[in-house]
């Protein structure tokens, strides 16, 4: 199963994560840490790892982020690139959790990336996809060489 850390500014993260089990019971591998103003983001990457770990079975991890840019989804996205199968995926909402909450044991961590963004809901997309929007640097001539 997918594990599922829910990341959102002031305690909307812990709001879905409460409010969805209260519909569908405790959900195992599934944390929410909340971006409050002032917490530093030394503060916010401890906070992070720890339920990466916590929500971590070795199939993967999806980071659900509120915001594509701010302080939890750079967090989430520097994080990504040191474990396998981790995915992140910018501008949740509680219905679409509600929604993608069944695909968490039957789907890879690429699948799930594909699946949620291709919901097509406004403002939804994931770290892979906006990554492939811009190519990544490439040098177009060398300055030293002789």
């Amino acid at each position: 199963m997918l594990g599922w850390v829910i990341t959102c500014h002031d305690d909307r993260a812990q709001e879905m994560l409460l409010k969805l089990e209260a519909r569908f019971g405790p959900l195992a591998q599934c944390r929410a840490v909340n971006y409050w103003r002032g917490l530093s983001t030394n503060m916010l990457s401890r906070m992070m790892c720890d339920a990466l770990h916590e929500t971590d079975s070795g199939e993967g991890v999806i980071f659900l982020t509120d915001k594509s840019g701010a302080a939890p989804y750079r967090t989430a996205a520097l994080m990504s690139h040191k474990h396998d199968n981790c995915e992140v995926i910018s501008g949740i909402g509680y219905p679409l959790l509600e929604m993608m909450l069944p695909f968490r044991g039957s789907l890879s961590s690429q699948d799930f990336r594909n699946t949620i963004v291709g919901q097509g809901i406004p403002g939804v997309s994931s770290l892979w996809h906006q990554q492939q929007k811009t190519p990544p640097f490439v040098l177009l001539h060398d300055l030293y060489k002789n």
